[in-house]
């Protein structure tokens, strides 16, 4: 069994910064890339950051700077840093943490997804 949980959202004005954190934890050979997804309403999921095991960053359409992503391979988190943010960062956020896991059949890898944390951008 895997658990992924994320803390740390809430409402912010624009122009202000957030840090999401997501812990991983689990019956679990290796958790390989950990990051975060968004979905904002009427919007399809789209990835925001992702690390890999080497703590490789992707950070997709973001533009640079305004996100950092902070994975620690000792504690199984994942930060995201979230500065200057305008109203169209507003979305739920979801901490995906795919992972090499025990199975019947031997092991195998599966993606594992927290319940989300919002976050609302507004005046």
């Amino acid at each position: 069994q895997v658990q992924v949980v994320e803390s740390g959202g809430g409402s912010v004005q624009p122009g202000g910064s957030l840090t999401l954190t997501c812990q991983a934890s689990g019956n679990v050979f290796a958790f390989y890339d950990m990051g975060w997804f968004r979905q904002a309403p009427g919007k399809e999921r789209e990835m925001v950051a992702m690390s890999d095991i080497t703590n490789a960053k992707n950070y997709g359409n973001i533009p640079k700077g305004r996100f950092v992503l902070s994975r620690d391979n000792a504690k199984n988190t994942v930060d995201l840093e979230m500065r200057s943010l305008p109203p169209e960062h507003t979305a739920f956020y979801y901490c995906s943490v795919p992972a090499r896991v025990p199975s019947p059949s031997g092991p195998t890898t599966r993606d594992f997804w927290g319940r989300g944390t919002p976050v609302t951008v507004s005046p």
